[in-house]
């Protein structure tokens, strides 16, 4: 970027000659007559500027050294005073002073040490690591959340079907078929109940193991097997349900 006007570079950020900006704005009031009145705009002495004394030589007068007043200025300050001319130099300015205030928070905001480097990277990849987790969580939960295939669904029915079968077969029952469904009725209430679903088609990835540990370790409810023995009427020579 051509410098325009020179930039003063302290170790607290940026500032301009108020010398240097009254000579690009081609003002033709005197120096210190026109940025007293600058000032009168509202600023601060040590906040938005601060007075300068220096000597200069005074080719008028065979060398001898005068001294004049100048102020650096801030680069808010200079910028709102560029605006305040309200000219095409004014304006020139203006724009100037913002790329500069941006090239220097870029550069200052760049790490410039090892160490700031280093912090940097490990910044960078702790984020990384943290949005990679925050990816599979969120892809981990989609899968989850995926019915079951038809594979998995025909494997649990075959699963319920054994089990009631088995727990009618250990125990030599005789069953009616409304006697049966109550059994297909309890594991298939408790399939439910283990897995907060209502329906066997709602069935998750996620609940398929649940289930399936369910199936494996089912017995039939009290209340179930009393209202079978009662249905029943376990006569004589029939095995008690148990």
């Amino acid at each position: 970027m051509d410098q325009l006007i020179k930039i003063l570079n302290y170790a607290d950020g940026q500032a301009v000659s108020g010398r240097d900006l009254h000579d690009f704005l081609g003002v033709k009031t005197p120096y210190t007559q026109w940025m007293d009145r600058m000032i009168e705009y509202g600023f601060t002495e040590n906040v938005d500027f601060a007075v300068i004394n220096k000597n200069v030589n005074d080719e008028s007068a065979f060398g001898n050294v005068r001294k004049i007043t100048d102020h650096a200025l801030t680069l808010d300050m200079a910028k709102e005073i560029a605006m305040i001319q309200r000219t095409d130099k004014g304006k020139q300015a203006r724009q100037y002073f913002i790329q500069v205030q941006k090239s220097y928070q870029q550069q200052v905001s760049l790490p410039q040490t090892p160490d700031e480097k280093i912090h940097l990277l490990l910044e960078n990849s702790d984020q990384v690591n943290r949005q990679v987790k925050q990816i599979d969580t969120r892809v981990t939960k989609l899968e989850d959340d995926q019915p079951i295939a038809p594979g998995e669904y025909s494997y649990i029915s075959t699963r319920v079907k054994r089990a009631v079968n088995s727990y009618i077969g250990i125990h030599h029952l005789v069953l009616n078929q409304k006697q049966r469904a109550m059994l297909y009725k309890d594991i298939n209430r408790g399939i439910n109940e283990v897995t907060g679903i209502k329906t066997r088609t709602q069935l998750r990835k996620k609940d398929f193991d649940v289930a399936d540990e369910f199936i494996t370790n089912w017995v039939p409810s009290t209340a179930t097997l009393q209202i079978l023995k009662r249905l029943s009427g376990v006569s004589e020579g029939q095995t008690e349900l148990v």
